[in-house]
């Protein structure tokens, strides 16, 4: 029988890492979605004259259905249950993904763009919520870390691309970039899909007894409805937004960043200019951070680890306001910047399970997600505050303020909160027992 055990347990090993891979796979080929946008913004307003504010509402708009969409996305594929649920969402994401940036490549109206980022938006988020909720569910043990993992492959899946998409653009022009690029990153997810699945009830508890987890976690699990009637909840999401619009004000520009500082078409590294550099080290960074920051917060608690992320974000904002006109200075604080930002994608998701249980992680996971959307709609008002100024000293000072907010948020509020809440469920459980 101890034999039987541990075979059963290699095997479950093994299967959850698979799944963890594919997931990883899959937000590296939606990556481009978002961080590749800043690539195709000039090009853009130099095609068609459209003003910058009404193509970056464009962003606007696939940030938000990227993000509001996914509580129902995620209902879906809890409802369809471990080995339906996850496959089906994510083939449908594949093919609005293609779908997107074909419509986008297309698009010679403002409306048609905001239609082809209307489609990129829902296939985004479907792929993203799944693979996240898969997460979650697989890695009782190293929440933290997998969802790391799996955040980095959309963080920093832009990386491998960044410097073909340009090459694209400038020998063929964007619309062949919008058209090729989706379509091959469509048609790979698509393929990918047929590989998932969820754990089974079963399985969530033989893992959860391999290794038990270091950090506070909820004794049971939590419906949508209990979570949204939980302070713990709107605290994170308050905490959520003010952290993303910071970062969304951010690497949504840093190309138009780079050319008001006059560094974009400065050669700095074997005739590699700042802006090509900042792009791929940021894009590394940004996807370094997420297992980086993960794996902390399985060791000292979600909050710590927040205080020390967002502690050093808000230092970074306010250096690259004060020197980002020097082009390794531009690289080094953009790459800061995007270091201390991108771990939001597995603090937030990891604190949530740990709060709230696994058995609705999708969905709940979800629902937290929307606050990204919400905070997407702030990234025009960067644009306005640096036009309003002329510079974008102000925007930066700003979003090192909203970093430093929630720093005192996570360590004064959030632990305190959260402490109780676990704490109190407990109580109620062993009184039950």
């Amino acid at each position: 029988m101890a034999n039987v055990g541990a075979t059963s347990g290699q095997s479950l090993s093994r299967e959850r890492w698979t799944q963890l891979i594919a997931g990883v796979i899959c937000m590296t080929l939606i990556a481009n979605l978002q961080y590749g946008w800043t690539l195709f913004v000039g090009p853009i307003h130099t095609a068609h004259g459209w003003d910058v504010a009404s193509i970056q509402l464009a962003f606007s708009i696939f940030i938000a259905l990227e993000t509001w969409l996914t509580p129902l996305e995620g209902w879906i594929v809890d409802r369809l249950g471990a080995q339906r649920g996850p496959k089906l969402m994510v083939a449908i994401g594949g093919v609005f993904i293609a779908l997107g940036w074909i419509v986008e490549s297309k698009a010679d109206t403002l409306p048609m763009l905001y239609l082809g980022s209307i489609l990129a938006g829902i296939g985004g988020g479907a792929v993203y919520a799944t693979a996240v909720g898969q997460a979650v569910k697989w890695f009782p043990d190293r929440r933290g870390l997998a969802v790391g993992l799996t955040a980095a492959g959309f963080g920093a899946g832009a990386a491998l691309t960044v410097v073909p998409i340009r090459a694209v653009i400038d020998s063929s022009g964007y619309e062949s970039a919008f058209f090729w690029f989706g379509l091959a990153q469509g048609a790979i997810v698509f393929m990918l899909a047929w590989l998932l699945r969820a754990p089974e009830p079963d399985e969530i508890k033989t893992m959860s007894k391999m290794a038990p987890p270091k950090v506070m976690q909820s004794a049971r699990s939590y419906t949508p409805g209990e979570m949204l009637a939980s302070p713990v909840f709107w605290i994170l999401y308050v905490m959520f937004i003010l952290v993303s619009a910071s970062g969304l004000m951010a690497t949504a520009q840093i190309a138009l960043i780079a050319n008001d500082y006059h560094v974009a078409n400065t050669a700095i590294l074997f005739g590699a200019t700042a802006l090509s550099v900042a792009l791929i080290v940021d894009n590394v960074a940004n996807g370094a951070a997420r297992p980086l920051f993960g794996l902390l917060s399985d060791h000292i608690g979600r909050e710590y680890t927040m205080a020390i992320a967002f502690g050093l974000g808000a230092a970074s904002y306010w250096l690259l306001g004060s020197m980002g006109s020097v082009p390794w200075a531009f690289v080094l604080f953009a790459a800061l910047i995007f270091l201390t930002w991108g771990e939001i994608f597995s603090l937030f998701p990891s604190t949530c399970a740990d709060s709230f249980g696994p058995k609705f992680a999708t969905v709940n996971l979800s629902l937290l997600y929307t606050a990204k959307g919400a905070s997407a709609f702030l990234v025009p008002v960067a644009n306005m505050i640096k036009t309003s100024t002329g510079s974008w000293h102000m925007v930066f000072a700003i979003t090192a303020f909203m970093n430093l907010l929630v720093v005192a948020m996570a360590l004064f509020v959030l632990k305190p909160v959260r402490s109780k809440a676990v704490q109190t469920e407990s109580r109620k459980l062993a009184r039950a027992v």
